[in-house]
C-alpha cells in the first residue's frame, strides 16, 4: 500500500510539473515566453526553491471543469532564496485554464501572502492571468477579494513586487496595483480592465490592447 501511494506521489508531482500539458507549454514557448514553472527556476537560486501547495486542485465540475484539474492548479507558490536572501513567490501559470483565478488559487496566494508577512520577507509576483475563473461564479470574486485584503494587510510591513509577464486582465489588474512594484515585460506583458473584444460588443467602440 506505502508503496502504491508513492508511485501515485510521484505521478501527481510529474503531472504538475507539466502545467497544462506540452502542448500549451509549446503555445507559451512559440510566443516568446516562459513557463511559469521556468520562471520562478530563473528567478531564484539554484536548488533553494521550496514549493507550497503542488498537488492542490479545484473541486469544481461545472462548465467543463472537471476535466480540467491540473494538478497545483494555475498558480506556482513557494519560497527560496533570490541573490542568497529569502523571498516568497507566485506566480500565475498561463497553461492551465489561462492562468485564471478561482478559489484554490487565490488559497495558495494568500496562503503565501500570509506566510511572507509571518516571516517579514518580501514576496514577488508573477503574472500571466485572463483574470478571474467565471466558470467557477461568484467564487471566483470572492477569491479575488482575499487576495486584495491580504495585499492591504501586507503594505507597509513587507516589500511586494509585480511581475506582469503577460496578459493582466480583469480582477488580475488590481492585485499589482496594490503592491509597492510593478514592473511589466516589453512586447508580452499589458493590463486592462476589460479587453477590446467586450469593449466593441457593449460600447461598439473598437480599441486595442496597447
Amino acid at each position: 500500500m506505502d508503496e502504491q501511494r508513492y508511485e501515485r506521489l510521484t505521478r501527481y508531482r510529474r503531472e504538475a510539473a507539466r502545467g497544462g500539458g506540452q502542448d500549451r507549454i509549446d503555445s507559451q514557448h512559440e510566443k516568446g515566453k516562459r513557463t511559469a514553472r521556468e520562471r520562478v527556476d530563473y528567478l531564484l537560486d539554484d536548488g533553494t526553491f521550496h514549493e507550497i501547495g503542488p498537488l492542490a486542485r479545484h473541486q469544481r465540475s461545472a462548465f467543463g471543469l472537471d476535466d480540467q484539474r491540473a494538478a497545483g492548479d494555475a498558480v506556482i507558490t513557494g519560497h527560496g532564496e533570490i541573490d542568497g536572501r529569502k523571498a516568497f513567490v507566485y506566480a500565475l501559470d498561463f497553461t492551465v485554464l489561462g492562468g485564471s483565478v478561482g478559489e484554490v488559487v487565490a488559497e495558495k496566494i494568500c496562503t503565501v501572502l500570509e506566510m511572507a508577512v509571518e516571516s517579514g520577507v518580501p514576496v514577488v509576483g508573477l503574472w500571466d492571468s485572463g483574470g478571474a475563473r467565471i466558470q467557477e461564479g461568484v467564487g471566483s470574486l470572492a477569491a479575488f477579494a482575499r487576495i486584495f485584503r491580504e495585499n492591504v494587510t501586507a503594505s507597509g510591513v513587507i516589500p511586494q513586487v509585480s511581475v506582469i509577464m503577460g496578459p493582466c486582465a480583469g480582477g488580475a489588474t488590481y492585485s499589482p496595483a496594490l503592491t509597492d512594484f510593478t514592473f511589466m515585460v516589453g512586447d508580452t506583458a499589458y493590463m486592462m480592465i476589460t479587453g477590446p473584444d467586450v469593449v466593441e460588443t457593449v460600447t461598439g467602440e473598437q480599441v486595442s490592447k496597447s
